[in-house]
């Protein structure tokens, strides 16, 4: 069996969330709380794995079965791919420079992944391209916060440290939020153009 720091986190974005796993076999993932055990609310393995027949998840809790080599994927529904045409506008979406203007906007941050209740962070930080957008969504987790208004420059040379005491961002989380942000961005302004036309 792989070791615990063997096992990768996986999280995967998707369009529908239901619609895939209702097309692949799958075990529900558990967790185990005083005296009951749950559904994970995203996690699902797709190896097999001991599973408790009464309630049909895993029977057991996560954490245990990952110190016993079990992947777990955690299959997160997002809004945002719900106006993605195909693969191929995904990928036009997340190629192209977005309007970085538009983040200083109240209205547009409130809408935007991630950032929708830190439009404040985000007008003092200012961010203009994928890394520095990266930064400023790790810099609103609380083990990162006394980053916040420091120059990109200097933040880059902590943030992706690991800290113990509080919670904070791994960069691959970071950075995948933020390409997620630049396709939500491309498509407000799609959005915006096809209403004009």
């Amino acid at each position: 069996m792989a070791r615990l720091k063997d096992i990768p986190d996986v999280d995967i974005d998707v369009q529908d969330r239901d619609q895939i796993l209702s097309e692949l076999r799958h075990i529900p993932a558990s967790i185990f709380r005083p005296g009951k055990i749950e559904k994970h609310k995203s996690g699902v393995y797709f190896q097999k794995i001991p599973v408790d027949h009464i309630s049909g998840l895993a029977s057991l809790d996560y954490k245990a079965a990952e110190d016993q080599g079990y992947v777990k994927i955690d299959l997160l529904h997002n809004h945002v791919y719900q106006k993605v045409r195909d693969p191929d506008h995904l990928r036009e979406l997340a190629a192209r420079e977005p309007n970085w203007e538009l983040l200083n906007h109240k209205d547009v941050v409130s809408e935007l992944f991630q950032l929708h209740d830190h439009y404040e962070v985000v007008k003092e930080m200012q961010p203009s391209s994928l890394e520095e957008l990266a930064m400023t969504i790790a810099i609103i987790r609380p083990g990162k916060r006394h980053l916040l208004g420091k120059p990109f420059h200097e933040i880059d040379r902590e943030i992706w440290e690991k800290t113990e005491d509080a919670y904070s961002f791994k960069k691959s989380h970071s950075f995948a939020y933020a390409m997620v942000i630049i396709v939500q961005l491309n498509l407000l302004i799609e959005e915006l153009e096809n209403s004009s036309n």
